[in-house]
């Protein structure tokens, strides 16, 4: 494998977890509709990195899709009103990895989650400076392979890495025909990688011994 001259992150189970503060997300939407409905951070450990569409049919599989994507508009509202005050955790050395990272690479982004929430994300992990661009899957609605390739073309990237954290990535990442990592700690599971990490910071010293 050559050496990478970008990295492209997955953030839900990569870089940070979020789970409590989506599942809020739901839980207020449910209450204020009065739909008599409580999602657990164990329904959606289930179901992170899942497409948008896919995920309403999970969790509203009695509404017809029109009120399903209504009331998913109205969650991803409001968690990005919860985000900046809930937060997520972070995974040990992200913060300072990325940093450290950014120094050699350009780092990227991509995730499946809804319009505004990387910014959210960025701003809370602060660090603004080091991303060089991000693109999610609110905003038009396509498979990763799909807004991977966008950036590859748009930043013009010869041997970007995709590093995420379920068997979804790595099938997507596979599609766009480049190098999947796979980090040990987050939400999934898979064999497909051409490399994997227990934990962040031995991700970024290998990547920094390049």
């Amino acid at each position: 494998m050559q050496k990478p001259d970008s990295l492209i992150f997955d953030m839900d189970g990569t870089l940070w977890d979020a789970v409590d503060t989506y599942a809020n997300s739901w839980n207020l939407v449910f209450e204020k509709m009065s739909i008599q409905r409580v999602i657990g951070r164990d329904d959606l450990m289930q179901l992170m990195g899942m497409e948008g569409k896919k995920l309403t049919k999970v969790l509203m599989p009695n509404f017809d899709e029109d009120r399903a994507q209504g009331i998913y508009m109205d969650v991803n509202e409001t968690r990005r009103q919860i985000l900046p005050t809930s937060g997520g955790i972070m995974y040990d050395g992200v913060t300072e990895g990325i940093k450290q990272l950014a120094t050699k690479y350009k780092i990227f982004i991509l995730s499946n989650c809804a319009v505004g929430i990387i910014p959210l994300f960025i701003s809370w992990a602060k660090i603004e400076d080091d991303i060089t661009d991000s693109i999610a899957y609110g905003q038009n609605n396509m498979p990763k392979h799909h807004n991977m390739q966008l950036l590859i073309d748009k930043h013009h990237l010869k041997h970007p890495v995709y590093i995420g954290d379920t068997n979804g990535d790595a099938e997507q990442t596979r599609m766009a025909g480049i190098p999947f990592i796979f980090v040990t700690y987050g939400f999934g599971k898979t064999d497909d990688y051409a490399l994997k990490f227990d934990d962040f910071k031995s991700l970024t010293k290998y990547y920094m011994s390049l």
